[in-house]
């Protein structure tokens, strides 16, 4: 008998769904549903500027007063670079006790529309730079603060947001539940396609809301390689190249002398040729396929700012065949001093391995490598495709019916997410059928709105007051 084998006869026999559901259930006597309603600052709460100065600390030096100009410029764009300071004050507050993969950053716009390999549309989460196991309440709590910080910018009344998170956290409970009745295979195999979408739509928004994401679905549809190619490139000399638009997007031509250019030019290769042993066999051998171009620096997104993150140009067949790949820094999770270390060694790994157990489907060029900067430092990247059918929401153009609907979206996505890596049935059986949950998600998230104005305001005066630089420009699209 093989020690596999051995290890197998001798485990517990797993749990029944009645057992898993009791023992969600039972979590409420240690955390009651009610609970989550409370966010009150912890008495030795950390200073919000001083975690935001300790990882400018590791960034470029020249691209954090990006940064911190993108965020004073609203409490919803300080929020979108504050998952740092959440992650910190969410340790405090009572969770279940179970555990999933955590996005760890779900505010409202890191969900989007993204392509299949099999170019299908789907609606789906976007961004895991900083994915972990923990809480499954801590995304749900940041998912709902989202919502209102973007409601009061667009003057929502105090009842129009109450809906808007009660009817957000009720998709995602009730979600949940109908997950937790699922088989395994077909909970894996469950998503959200355009179609399905537009499907949606129709039944809650009105006709210019659904026409406004037909618009959205039709541009997504045009957000690809081809397009970055149009928009990213000049030619020069007879050849395409990434044409600079400084600070926002500076060619490594521009960035380096000769020497050290070509030094880092031969360690991009060397980049997206490893990442490729991180891909199944056949999308690798694609990969091989295309030959390196150009590399430019990008200022990507918000809380990103001033993370290495690089654009990278290949061609296949010919210069009408490109190909936009994204390499971005991985960091150490905001999430890891709170729920602990991840078990992938390299960061780009747990972020690949994070985003493939969330996602319905990731892009297929996805993968993860370390390299060593000009600098002598390693360092960790993960590799994805540029622009792959992207399409964002705006938030400012939402009306509080179509804001509604947009976060009932969400919740259901969150929770297919959550309930492919965490015990979904323990989880539905300690939301329950009572909506005691989503009241309490709607108050903690008005409290935590209040928070997020104090610490933006805090930085606002922090650059007014010189201790911060800032420089405002260009646009926090990722």
């Amino acid at each position: 008998m093989t020690e596999h084998s051995a290890a197998r006869k001798n485990a517990l026999p797993p749990e029944t769904p009645a057992e898993r559901a009791a023992r969600g259930k039972a979590a409420r006597r240690d955390a009651p549903r009610s609970s989550h309603a409370e966010f009150v600052p912890a008495a030795d709460r950390p200073d919000p500027l001083g975690i935001l100065e300790a990882q400018s600390a590791t960034r470029v030096t020249e691209l954090v007063p990006i940064r911190y100009g993108r965020m004073i410029e609203s409490p919803f764009r300080f929020y979108r670079g504050a998952a740092a300071i959440m992650a910190a004050d969410l340790a405090g507050t009572p969770n279940s006790g179970i555990r999933a993969q955590l996005c760890g950053d779900a505010h409202m716009l890191n969900f989007r529309l993204l392509a299949s390999p099999e170019r299908k549309l789907l609606f789906d989460i976007n961004d895991f730079d900083e994915t972990l196991p923990g809480p499954w309440e801590w995304d749900v709590k940041r998912l709902a603060a989202s919502l209102v910080i973007a409601g009061r910018a667009n003057d929502f009344a105090d009842a129009e947001r109450a809906d808007i998170v009660l009817a957000t956290v009720r998709s995602y409970r009730e979600s949940m539940m109908r997950f937790a009745g699922m088989r395994n295979l077909d909970l894996w195999y469950a998503s959200i396609d355009a179609d399905r979408l537009q499907s949606l739509a129709s039944e809650h928004l009105a006709k210019r809301g659904r026409k406004g994401l037909a618009r959205a679905v039709a541009k997504a549809r045009t957000r690809d390689s081809l397009q970055a190619f149009d928009s990213l490139t000049e030619t020069v000399d007879g050849h395409a190249r990434i044409a600079a638009d400084p600070p926002l997007l500076v060619p490594l031509a521009d960035l380096l002398p000769d020497v050290e250019r070509g030094v880092l030019e031969g360690e991009f290769r060397r980049l997206i040729e490893r990442s490729g042993r991180s891909l199944p066999s056949d999308r690798r051998s694609l990969l091989a396929d295309f030959r390196l171009v150009d590399v430019a620096r990008k200022v990507v997104g918000v809380g990103s700012v001033g993370t290495r993150c690089w654009i990278v140009l290949l061609l296949g067949r010919d210069d009408d065949d490109p190909l936009f790949l994204q390499a971005k820094e991985a960091d150490t999770s905001v999430l890891a001093p709170h729920v602990g270390a991840s078990d992938y060694d390299n960061q780009g790994e747990r972020v690949v391995s994070g985003q493939r157990l969330m996602q319905a489907a990731s892009d297929i060029f996805l993968g993860w490598e370390r390299v060593d900067g000009i600098d002598g430092r390693r360092r960790d990247f993960y590799v994805r495709q540029l622009r792959d059918w992207k399409g964002i929401a705006d938030p400012e153009l939402m009306v509080p019916t179509g804001m509604r609907a947009f976060g009932e979206l969400c919740g259901t996505t969150l929770a297919r997410a959550h309930a492919r890596s965490g015990d979904r049935i323990a989880i539905a059986g300690y939301l329950g059928r009572s909506d005691a949950f989503d009241r309490a998600l709607a108050t903690f998230a008005e409290s935590y709105a209040d928070q997020n104005e104090r610490d933006h305001q805090a930085l606002v005066e922090a650059v007014r007051d010189g201790r911060l630089p800032a420089v405002q420009t260009g646009t926090t699209s990722s």
